[in-house]
């Protein structure tokens, strides 16, 4: 389904709906396979913003948040590189307090579109650079989907887990299982975090899709 228009320095878009149970989400269209995503990434003069396009690792991390609903109510819960804001929006369902970061405008205003479309009154979106982010108190929960890609990127992405994560927290991190992404992940298993993963199959036209949900958490040291 067709939904309003998103006009842009590069053009017009059509929005186009994703219906996930009883929430529908406006994107600029699906990059679900290896070839679509390929294409994709391809096109570095004329692209839209990452975020704005559906990709199968939210899908998949909004699927594992269903699947903790209960656990979710009164958590605070930052999500970085929100995009489309599918699993903050999904979390914000189930009464956590959720806070979505992105730097891209574009991104931005299609993730308060979709925040008010669902009545997620328990969201907020703010526009954030991950290298200034800051927060005067820590999450319970941090969330990524499709975050990890940018090897540049896992130094930083490591220290706002490792500063702004509560003791007891965990960091949701939704992956295609990008080799990149196994990197930081056995860095931060190396230097005493504990890391385990829940494999999602997302159907798509062109067939199944596997999508790791990894969560990490500090490993927690028995006292004598």
């Amino acid at each position: 389904m067709t939904g309003p228009t998103l006009a842009t320095s590069i053009g017009d878009f059509p929005l186009l709906e994703y219906g996930l149970r009883s929430w529908s989400f406006l994107h600029t269209g699906a990059v679900v396979t290896v070839e679509q995503e390929s294409h994709y990434l391809a096109r570095e003069s004329d692209r839209l913003p990452y975020g704005v396009m559906l990709w199968p690792a939210s899908i998949a991390l909004a699927h594992d948040l269903l699947a903790r609903a209960e656990w979710l109510r009164g958590k605070r819960i930052l999500e970085l590189g929100a995009g489309t804001g599918i699993p903050g929006i999904v979390a914000g369902a189930f009464g956590a307090q959720v806070l979505q970061i992105d730097r891209s405008d574009v991104a931005l205003h299609v993730c308060r579109l979709n925040a008010e479309r669902n009545r997620a009154t328990t969201v907020e979106v703010q526009s954030a650079d991950w290298n200034e982010f800051t927060s005067a108190a820590p999450f319970d929960v941090i969330l990524g989907s499709d975050v990890l890609y940018a090897s540049c990127m896992h130094d930083r992405l490591r220290a706002i887990c490792e500063d702004y994560l509560a003791p007891d927290g965990v960091a949701l991190f939704a992956d295609p299982l990008r080799s990149q992404s196994l990197t930081m992940l056995g860095a931060m298993e190396a230097s005493g975090w504990r890391v385990s993963l829940a494999k999602w199959t997302i159907q798509v036209e062109a067939g199944p899709r596997s999508i790791a949900v990894y969560e990490a958490s500090r490993a927690q040291i028995s006292k004598r």
